[in-house]
């Protein structure tokens, strides 16, 4: 980033930060297990569901009623979108509306910033993690029968700032913006050097680190679900990483691609650069289901384990009546991932995922009274150790010896390996319909021992030594 793009940045960031995470250390990978995140000083596992992907443009009350609820429920992560897509009636744009209907790009909308400086607040003073997307395609698409660019400020006959001729953009966009051919996404200097468009996205990204720079709970990932060219997320990566260090900060960012196989060439964009990114999000493996979901997963964990990172899936797909999948594939795989190691697992809003309804607040309460017993983050993926499983009938994950954690997506039947342990073991059973507990049986270790689930549904089996100390439970 450039002198001139450097103080660009700064011009906004003349603010104080004193009152980052306040009490304790900022959110950052965990020491204990940088597979996972630690905020406050403590390594947590962040879940969450929400009803919406912008929930700073909600108006207050709804806002806090969300994440009220959300943190009764267990959860600890939300994701938001900087999207000012009109879909509810409420949202704002960024920019300030003249009288004659035209948006002046120089000037700003205070109330879009009051509304995400109040989110901001309010997530804080929660202990909730904010994972920003900053660009949403979906937000410069004429998209089927909703025209988002139509009304759309950086639309040019929407402004007073540039025409058509100057900016490159023409009026119309009707192709899904999988096809990358909004020039909006390729302003940047190694791409088109589009400094009539750049200039205001600058301004916009710098107008949002002057709010959240003031925090230690946000993360920053660079798109929703893009086919960019890949200088173009890394353009904005840079940018926010550099501003950030200006203003005495250190965050955290990723870009998230559209494949839904996650061993494509295109993830490795990610995977393969952590002096840039210093998470990665999975999120698009919630296309796939049962063993698949489970392989890919576990195949992106080792190609990290050289360099582990946290993996966050912002998006958990499924609910009935929607596109992509139901409810029953929704619960697998989120509960995949938490089993798998994920660090983040969220379900996606209604009717694409279960936002923050009965079901989702049930297994998130499950993950909570887990935690109790057996933290994810000291256990690791360990199938090896069941037998007599059909796929996609149990997954596992354990730490030898002291503590074991079977997911049974549907009741059924597993063997568990418990050669070369011995003494008394504790097998607690949770259910997840209902994020509680549901009885305790006692087994012996010195052999392979057959756990049978209670009934048919989505079933966790946590089994501990009777000789080893509880493990460190959850804040």
């Amino acid at each position: 980033m450039d002198k001139i793009t450097l103080g660009l940045a700064m011009c906004f960031l003349s603010v104080s930060l004193v009152g980052s995470a306040a009490g304790g250390e900022d959110l950052r990978p965990s020491r204990e297990n940088p597979f996972y995140w630690q905020y406050k000083g403590e390594t947590l596992l962040l879940v969450g569901g929400t009803d919406d992907d912008n929930l700073f443009q909600w108006p207050s009350p709804q806002l806090e009623e969300q994440l009220d609820t959300l943190a009764a429920a267990g959860g600890n992560y939300i994701r938001n979108t900087m999207s000012d897509r009109q879909d509810r009636g409420w949202e704002q744009y960024p920019f300030k509306q003249l009288p004659n209907g035209k948006y002046d790009l120089d000037q700003w909308n205070a109330e879009y910033w009051a509304r995400f400086a109040r989110m901001l607040r309010e997530t804080a003073a929660r202990d909730i993690i904010v994972q920003i997307e900053v660009w949403d395609r979906f937000d410069y698409t004429d998209n089927k029968q909703i025209k988002y660019w139509q009304a759309q400020p950086y639309n040019p006959k929407n402004n007073v700032n540039y025409t058509y001729e100057e900016s490159g953009f023409v009026e119309h966009y009707p192709d899904h913006p999988g096809a990358n051919k909004q020039p909006f996404f390729f302003t940047t200097p190694k791409q088109r050097n589009n400094k009539a468009v750049l200039k205001y996205q600058q301004r916009f990204v710098s107008k949002l680190l002057s709010y959240s720079l003031k925090h230690g709970h946000v993360l920053y990932c660079m798109d929703n679900e893009t086919k960019a060219e890949e200088e173009w997320g890394r353009y904005w990566a840079a940018f926010i990483k550099k501003a950030a260090a200006a203003a005495g900060k250190t965050v955290y960012t990723t870009e998230m691609w559209d494949d839904w196989n996650l061993r494509e060439k295109e993830h490795r964009q990610t995977f393969d650069h952590p002096e840039l990114y210093d998470f990665v999000d999975v999120s698009q493996n919630n296309q796939k289901k049962g063993q698949e979901h489970w392989d890919n997963f576990l195949w992106v964990r080792r190609y990290l384990a050289k360099r582990p990172r946290p993996m966050n899936t912002t998006k958990t797909y499924g609910a009935d009546g929607g596109r992509y999948g139901d409810d029953r594939d929704a619960l697998e795989r989120f509960w995949r991932h938490i089993i798998g190691g994920i660090a983040v697992a969220r379900f996606h809003r209604p009717d694409s995922g279960l936002g923050l309804n009965k079901t989702a607040i049930a297994s998130m309460r499950a993950v909570r009274k887990l935690e109790e017993v057996a933290p994810l983050w000291g256990l690791e993926a360990a199938n090896n150790l069941l037998s007599g499983r059909s796929d996609n009938e149990a997954f596992l994950a354990a730490d030898p010896g002291r503590a074991y954690v079977l997911y049974f997506t549907n009741g059924g039947e597993a063997g568990l390996d418990l050669r070369g342990h011995k003494g008394a073991m504790r097998v607690r059973w949770l259910d997840i319909a209902s994020g509680q507990w549901a009885g305790t049986v006692k087994t012996k270790a010195g052999g392979i021992i057959t756990v049978t689930a209670p009934d048919k549904g989505h079933w966790l089996a946590v089994i501990t030594s009777m000789a080893t100390a509880q493990l460190p439970a959850v804040r």
